[in-house]
């Protein structure tokens, strides 16, 4: 498949990308029309403005995964491997700070959620303070690729931390804080901090630089939990929600009108999220290791494809899906059957995570980096089943109030356990696959689900709606763990059968000899 695509032109690469976001779009695309033709009427605007924001988030996706492929994962691969070959530790630890930091103060999803939160903690204040806790992260993830120590002695340490800070924080804000953790490695993040992974562990020979290659997304997640627990003890806040505003859609022309306006805003959203990254590595690249022109020339007509593919791809999620999604949790909640939001949530939750970009690089990452040992279906399909799992829980929550921490405790502890029995690799990938499902399309359709029927069934939407993208982000911390243990289990069953196998032919030759 990769061979194919290097013999492409540019025009058919980008053709082939975007029947790939079709197939992965048009599922989710399909459950939630039959739900407005069944379940849930809609209007003949918001209909249109749906099927409008569908075709739209089908070309971002297209573009998205050109540009990462073609800009963010080699940039990020070329500052991973020359860091390192510096063998200067300060340089490593200077890069990588100013890398967690700038992108994901660039993450459109953390605007979102700082936005949702700016009634309790100032919302440039959150950004930054979230910044540098990926930041900080970063630094130890790079460390640890570097010393070879084990990631999950590091996870562990770091949601117990997490965890007894939890006690002393607002309780409201422990939702706030785990969903932080999940929007921040979203499209602009995972690619560059993926492929930053892939180029340090590429300067090692040992057979543990691939396991190790995976990791830096799992640990970056954990520093914006940490601020915003932090944060929320030093301002002693009260988290105030700030509901959703249905946009009024009549005809064509107005929603034709309202997209029109909602362009500039994302043109200049991702303008600003993907130009301190793109003048940073052009910096790097001045400075400490340059790269031949024709190379420098691809990442910058890559990073004009990523833009392109991230203003439509958050035009079409926001102007389309969260309206519908809003409006569909609403009308479930109000049903006198209402407790049909859980089936309905896992159903949405299974199909959805392959719409989200940034699943789309974890996903090819792995199949190339393992050599096609652990492939990109086994991926998909381990995701969808904890996601799946995760937005029932969520569900569950909404519609009975209990507290997050019933069920993202129990998650960690059970996941952190599995890291010594599970392989190393499958726990690398399972806790950056955590942070990867929780995207754009997660905060764009189903926390919106969530929030309106949580308004719908008079429930609190900050203590029982929020926390949804923390338990997506949890859930295939297990699943792919389990994975890993059946591959572990097929793979110890085959060379027992081998060494059975192997005996038998032994004696037949000794036989076949005494004959002669």
């Amino acid at each position: 498949m990769v061979r194919k695509l290097m013999l492409m032109t540019t025009g058919e690469v980008l053709v082939e990308k975007i029947k790939e976001s079709l197939s992965s779009v048009l599922p989710i695309s399909v459950i939630v029309l039959l739900l407005t033709f069944i379940v849930v009427p809609v209007d003949s605007g918001l209909l249109l403005a749906y099927l409008t924001g569908t075709v739209l988030l089908i070309l971002g996706m297209g573009f998205f995964t050109l540009g990462a492929d073609i800009s963010m994962t080699p940039m990020g691969q070329h500052v991973g491997s020359s860091v390192v070959k510096k063998r200067k530790l300060w340089l490593i630890i200077l890069v990588s700070f100013l890398v967690g930091t700038l992108v994901t103060i660039s993450e459109p999803d953390l605007q979102v959620l700082a936005k949702q939160l700016n009634g309790s903690i100032n919302s440039t204040l959150l950004i930054v303070a979230v910044g540098i806790g990926v930041g900080l992260f970063l630094i130890i993830a790079m460390l640890r690729i570097v010393f070879k120590i084990r990631l999950s002695y590091i996870l562990i340490a770091g949601y117990a931390i997490i965890f007894i800070l939890a006690i002393f924080a607002p309780q409201e804000f422990i939702p706030a804080a785990f969903d932080a953790g999940g929007v921040t490695t979203g499209p602009m993040t995972v690619p560059f901090i993926m492929a930053l992974g892939v180029g340090v562990a590429s300067i090692r020979s040992d057979k543990a630089a691939e396991e190790d290659s995976f990791g830096l997304v799992a640990l970056c997640s954990i520093g914006p939990i940490l601020t915003v627990i932090i944060l929320s003890i030093i301002t002693k806040a009260n988290a105030v929600y700030t509901p959703y505003e249905m946009p009024k859609i009549d005809n064509s022309q107005e929603l034709a009108v309202s997209i029109l306006k909602q362009f500039p805003e994302y043109f200049k959203e991702v303008a600003i999220a993907l130009l301190p990254i793109l003048i940073f590595f052009i910096i790097y690249q001045f400075i400490v290791s340059k790269i031949q022109k024709k190379a420098l020339n691809k990442i910058v007509a890559g990073a004009i494809y990523t833009y392109l593919g991230l203003v439509l791809f958050l035009t079409g999620a926001n102007a389309g899906f969260m309206p519908v999604g809003y409006y569909i949790g609403t009308q479930l909640g109000n049903l006198p059957y209402s407790w049909i939001i859980v089936p309905i949530g896992m159903l949405t939750g299974f199909f959805i995570v392959r719409a989200e970009p940034a699943v789309h690089v974890l996903s090819v990452q792995v199949e190339n980096i393992t050599s096609g040992s652990i492939t990109r279906k086994h991926i998909l399909l381990s995701l969808e089943l904890g996601v799946s799992a995760a937005v029932g829980m969520a569900m569950i929550r909404v519609f009975t109030g209990i507290s997050l921490l019933w069920f993202i405790v129990p998650i960690y502890v059970i996941a952190l356990v599995l890291t010594f029995i599970s392989p190393k690799i499958f726990t690398s990938i399972a806790f950056d696959s955590g942070g990867v499902a929780s995207g754009p399309m997660t905060a764009a359709f189903l926390l919106p689900f969530a929030s309106g029927a949580c308004e719908s069934l008079e429930n609190s939407v900050i203590t029982d709606a929020f926390g949804l993208i923390a338990l997506v982000a949890g859930a295939p911390l297990l699943t792919i763990q389990i994975l890993g243990l059946i591959f572990k289990i097929k793979s110890s069953k085959a060379h027992v059968a081998e060494e059975t196998v192997q005996p038998e032919k032994t004696e037949e030759v000794e036989n076949e000899t005494l004959v002669m």
